[in-house]
């Protein structure tokens, strides 16, 4: 521990300051400031680790990650040492320092009576100082062992799996439906979130390992999965869950009401500089987003910088506190008020606002709402009597998403679901098909980005026992792992 009394001298939380809302919303660059090395209260703001005798922020963190010995070699400027800390337990951390809600912050002990570490900026700048020095180098595998995996999804699951498979010695090739590597983190989280030459960078380094990637392939379709079967010794299913929640109510066939990933993916597109065909846009036009979490944040934002005329945001449930609740102690992850980078760029929030209906001739012109009504048994239903209408030319429905893509795999493969529609897998990520195993959300169910690369990695490491009758890879979790909050 460096400093013993770095957080009795240091007693404020501290972090760079976003760019100028006014600057931002003209582009779709990362709207952080992300400290540098030399700016002094990085070192400040890691001294405020308490290096606790229990460190309760593993507590919050999937993945192991160990905040405290990194935090110090941050104060101490051992910039390569850290980094190496860090990569111990996550293969991505310019991705978790960057979208993760951070979940051990939450769970710092120090935030029993002060505001928590600022570990996920922490975590970030140690990435990107790590690439600017370069530190980030290919960990090219000593010896081949002949065995083949085919990892199919390239979003955080898939890309850990693979990596931590490659360093392993076996040969292993990503599979990839759209035209470009990284699953949601390519073409569903917005630039101003994740610049996408943060993924560039690391496929770089997995290239030079030896990770083979393959887009523009849908297996299932251009490639059976029984031809993947047969072609490999393993194989591990990384697709996500990307089926969304329906919105069950009446105008849902109007011109105008959309899936959020369709149009989020439509705009990344675009931001790419990729053409797009009748891309659904926001300009000029009245904006409703159904869904407060993540997604929707990142729909309006996306709105904003698309010109559109208003956005709102609508949730269906009460607006959660902005402290901790009493049924939510420390040091679990609380629901809390959160305002994100796009909400404090504009649009307005609505709370306890039902969906009754949508309105128009063809294409949506409004939407029907009423006031959230909490029965006894705890179910929520629309107020009767307090129905209103709200202009809407542009309704992006993001109320998450309910599983995988799971017909072709039961189809051709035979794999067994659970009653939840997940693919259904043993605590060694295994599915009931020999070889075939399961990471990610496609089997855990929609969730964060760290349960993802955590399930990677402990999905890489069963796979490896499977080939070779042992491993060397870490396994931080377990598939019947339970999250405080998923």
């Amino acid at each position: 521990m460096a400093d013993p009394r770095g957080f009795l001298k240091v007693r404020d939380r501290e972090l760079p300051p976003n760019r100028p809302v006014e600057v931002r919303l003209r582009d779709w660059k990362d709207v952080h400031a992300h400290l540098e090395q030399g700016q002094p209260f990085l070192k400040e703001q890691a001294g405020r680790c308490m290096d606790c005798g229990i460190p309760f922020c593993h507590n919050g963190c999937p993945l192991g990650n160990l905040i405290p010995e990194w935090n110090d070699l941050v104060w101490r400027g051992q910039w390569g040492d850290a980094i190496d800390r860090l990569h111990a337990t996550n293969n991505f951390p310019e991705f978790t320092g960057r979208i993760c809600p951070a979940p051990c912050e939450s769970s710092c002990v120090l935030g029993i009576n002060q505001p928590p570490v600022t570990i996920k900026n922490v975590e970030v700048s140690i990435i990107d100082e790590a690439f600017d020095r370069g530190l980030v180098t290919p960990q090219v595998p000593q010896r081949l062992t002949g065995h083949t995996v085919a990892v199919v999804g390239s979003g955080p699951a898939g890309l850990a799996a693979a990596q931590q498979l490659t360093r392993a010695g076996h040969t292993v090739a990503v599979y990839e439906r759209d035209d470009a590597i990284g699953g949601l983190l390519r073409y569903g989280v917005p630039d101003f979130k994740l610049e996408k030459v943060h993924i560039d960078r690391r496929l770089e380094q997995m290239s030079a390992e030896g990770t083979r990637f393959r887009s523009g392939v849908e297996i299932g379709r251009d490639v059976t999965w029984a031809q993947l079967q047969a072609r490999y010794d393993a194989i591990v299913i990384a697709t996500g869950a990307t089926v969304p929640r329906e919105l069950r109510v009446p105008g849902t066939e109007l011109g105008g009401v959309h899936v959020a990933m369709d149009y989020l993916h439509q705009a990344n597109a675009v931001a790419a500089g990729k053409p797009v065909e009748n891309q659904i846009t926001a300009e000029g036009k009245h904006v409703v987003i159904i869904g407060g979490g993540d997604t929707g944040s990142d729909c309006l934002g996306t709105a904003l910088r698309q010109g559109a005329a208003s956005v709102t945001t609508l949730a269906i449930g009460k607006r959660p506190p902005e402290d901790r609740p009493a049924a939510q102690p420390w040091p679990t992850d609380p629901i809390l008020f959160e305002v994100s980078s796009s909400h404090a760029e504009g649009g307005e929030r609505e709370y306890l606002a039902s969906t009754v209906e949508f309105v128009g001739d063809g294409q949506v012109q409004g939407l029907r709402l009423a006031t959230t009504e909490y029965l006894s048994d705890g179910r929520r239903v629309p107020q009767a009597g307090t129905q209103r209408e709200i202009p809407a030319d542009l309704v992006l429905v993001a109320m998450g998403f309910t599983g995988p893509e799971t017909t072709p795999l039961s189809d051709q493969l035979g794999i067994e679901l659970t009653s939840r529609g997940l693919v259904a897998r043993g605590d060694d990520f295994a599915t009931t098909v020999p070889g075939v195993f399961v990471a990610g959300d496609a089997g855990r169910g929609q969730s964060l980005v760290v349960w993802a690369i955590a399930e990677g990695r402990a999905t890489a490491a069963a796979v490896d026992t499977y080939l070779s009758g042992a491993t060397e890879l870490p396994s931080p979790v377990t598939a019947s792992t339970v999250a405080l909050r998923p």
